[in-house]
């Protein structure tokens, strides 16, 4: 019989647990998302699951975002609960070697009990990545977004900047329910290109299901020389031309890059 030393909460049953945080990369093609579901695959469910062939115990992480379907990661951070008898080398080292090829812990720490990787965040970095030019490539196939149409990139970036300050998102997602805020701190939106490659940065205190995506779409539409310099700024302010509808991009071009934290390393124990 299986052991359960996590609650739902992620707090302790067990006195003889410690609370670990992990940095993790992968590449969600193939994944859900990271939220776990039954009978479907994610990024938690697999940490999860990877835990459990090392300890024998039923466990249940949190993650600091909960990235959508076919998002990837260079550096999410998660946290749960582990029996304290393993030391923190030893977690990361079983949890690579029983973990898939395409998600792997980069970095592991013993972290005090009230680090939670969400809540304490200051902020999450997301990067979006286009290959602009009429040829795919195989080597980016699962990483970045083709589009064969010449983009404008200055004007992408000077648009880009009406996404920064404290605003109301709530015309970039979908099916939130009523009490749930839908206004979000952004840092900054940066549009730089490199040749062929344009990408596309952000940094805020948080981010909407789906609203990285709608945003950048709207956005190479204005690349595009289709839709007006304003168009931000209108969807903004609800004011978007009827008519024109608001895509989605796919998911393949966005990986969340880093997590930050105001005092990290005073909750990592030594």
């Amino acid at each position: 019989m299986v052991r359960q030393i996590f609650s739902s909460d992620s707090k302790p049953l067990d006195p003889f647990s410690k609370r670990i945080a992990l940095q993790v990369e992968y590449e969600g093609t193939r994944y859900m998302g990271f939220q776990f579901q039954p009978e479907q695959p994610t990024i938690q469910g697999e940490i999860e699951k990877a835990i459990h062939q090392l300890t024998g115990e039923t466990t249940r992480i949190r993650g600091a975002s909960r990235t959508d379907s076919g998002v990837h990661a260079y550096g999410q951070i998660v946290d749960g609960l582990i029996k304290d008898k393993y030391s923190i080398r030893t977690v990361q080292k079983a949890l690579n070697h029983y973990l898939p090829s395409d998600i792997k812990v980069t970095n592991a720490y013993d972290v005090c009990e009230s680090f939670h990787s969400r809540r304490d965040a200051q902020s999450r970095i997301y990067r979006y990545q286009i290959l602009n030019r009429s040829d795919p490539s195989p080597l980016r196939r699962r990483t970045h977004y083709v589009i064969q149409e010449p983009l404008d990139d200055s004007r992408m970036s000077q648009a880009a900047k009406d996404l920064v300050g404290s605003h109301d998102f709530k015309q970039f997602t979908k099916g939130l329910n009523n009490y749930t805020s839908t206004i979000r701190q952004i840092f900054r939106w940066d549009v730089q290109r490199n040749g062929d490659i344009i990408t596309i940065e952000c940094e805020g205190n948080g981010f909407l299901r789906q609203q990285i995506r709608r945003a950048n779409a709207i956005l190479i539409e204005i690349g595009k020389n289709k839709w007006p310099d304003t168009s931000i700024k209108d969807t903004l302010e609800d004011k978007f031309e009827k008519g024109k509808s608001h895509t989605v991009l796919p998911a393949l071009g966005l990986c969340l890059m880093e997590v930050k934290y105001y005092n990290f390393w005073d909750k990592v124990i030594n």
